[in-house]
């Protein structure tokens, strides 16, 4: 459909699938009307021209289907709050509305349902799922661009809305009719796929049914599910398995100073468990060291550690003083079972001539608990974490409602 402007001379073509009662010039908002005698002027809207992000007979394909933007509604409410709504016209004559308010968008569709909202009930169900009342208003319409198979109402409309995110259902009553909207949240992503090479808007604030980026209720069964997974899993694997001690030896530094010392064989069934090595040796004023080795005889693997043993002490301006040991510890963590031997190299220093030997210890621990009590702990603080950060985001959404269920 073909429209001229006789305000500002700018012609507008739009294929439409409905009857047209209103017509608006997107350049210089004037409204026209239809009757038989055809097109009239009633009016310009004053308000500024904002942005309009879609434009009238811009063509996107949203969730497989094609639409045109046929319409463009800027609506207000309370003098100060703004917020746009589209109208998508699609290949076989239906429609959809996007609505756009602070970068957020929602996607709705005309319902035949009826609803009495005369005294602005808290709560409406429709199919089963429950809805809260956010706001009850009059709204006014600002501006217009496009096409409509309506009269734009000069006055008042009677606006109710309800929401559980991400999902709302809204009530206008224009004069004796009403019509109802049920909708969702839609991703900016999404539209910007549906209409490729639109600048949006920025996203601010919380929107009035954007969901939260998680949902914390299966999160948290999810998180539930696992621990008791995870705790079964050790129990099951490691319900047998105790702790070995797969080597220990007291070695002369005069028989084995920077030689290479084999253990004897060794077999470890179970499940991955840390290996513990304990090393002593009596230095004073000095150090040794160990370098061991453990060594996978099926398949090669060799897995090194190194360990120095230092102690040192003494007086100083009148203050005995001392730091390091005589005995170190370090663990070789996840050994699976397989059969092993390990290799045990110690070094003292050269001019300490008092110490004769070191002591080493090895021994196969049964399953460490430490691991699942820490995966178990972060995942119930970030469930807390998660609890809050959706108490909060609910209380940002409802902040400027007067029915919120949040108290100040």
């Amino acid at each position: 459909m073909k429209v001229p402007c006789y305000q500002c001379d700018t012609t507008t073509e739009v294929n439409v699938a409905f009857e047209v009662k209103n017509f608006v010039c997107p350049n210089c908002q004037s409204v026209y009307e239809y009757h038989n005698e055809g097109l009239r002027f009633r009016q310009k809207f004053t308000h500024p021209k904002l942005f309009d992000t879609l434009k009238i007979g811009q063509a996107g394909i949203l969730r497989g289907k094609k639409y045109v933007v046929v319409g463009l509604i800027v609506k207000r409410a309370y003098n100060i709050y703004f917020w746009k709504e589209y109208t998508l016209q699609g290949e076989k004559g239906e429609y959809i509305y996007l609505s756009e308010t602070s970068g957020h968008w929602i996607l709705l569709e005309r319902i035949t349902d009826k609803y009495d909202v005369k005294y602005h009930p808290r709560v409406l169900s429709h199919k089963g799922m429950s809805l809260d009342l956010f706001d009850y208003s009059d709204v006014q319409i600002a501006t217009a661009q496009g096409y409509f198979d309506f009269e734009l109402p000069q006055g008042n409309i009677r606006m109710n809305e309800y929401i559980n995110p991400p999902y709302i259902l809204s009530i206008e009553k224009i004069g004796g009719s009403s019509e109802a909207y049920f909708g969702e949240h839609i991703s900016k992503s999404e539209v910007e796929k549906a209409f490729p090479g639109t600048s949006l808007p920025f996203k601010s604030g919380v929107g009035l049914v954007q969901p939260f980026y998680v949902n914390v209720r299966q999160t948290v069964i999810i998180f539930c599910t696992v621990a008791i997974l995870i705790l079964f899993s050790h129990i099951f694997i490691y319900a047998d398995q105790v702790k070995k001690e797969v080597m220990s030896e007291t070695l002369l530094f005069s028989q084995n100073n920077s030689k290479e010392l084999v253990s004897k064989s060794f077999e470890l069934k179970g499940g991955s468990a840390p290996m513990t090595v304990n090393v002593s040796s009596d230095v004073d004023n000095s150090w040794a060291n160990v370098q061991v080795a453990l060594i996978n005889e099926s398949t090669g693997e060799e897995r090194y550690a190194s360990k120095d043993i230092e102690y040192y002490h003494g007086y100083t301006e009148g203050e005995n003083w001392s730091e390091g040991s005589t005995n170190e510890e370090f663990n070789i963590c996840g050994v699976p079972s397989g059969k092993y031997h390990i290799t045990v190299t110690p070094q003292k220093a050269p001019e300490d001539l008092t110490n004769n030997q070191l002591r080493i210890k090895a021994t196969w621990n049964d399953g460490s608990m430490r691991n699942i009590w820490m995966t178990i702990l972060f995942m119930g603080i970030l469930s807390v974490v998660l609890f809050y950060g959706k108490y909060y985001f609910e209380k940002q959404r409802w902040a400027d409602s007067d029915n919120s269920p949040y108290s100040e």
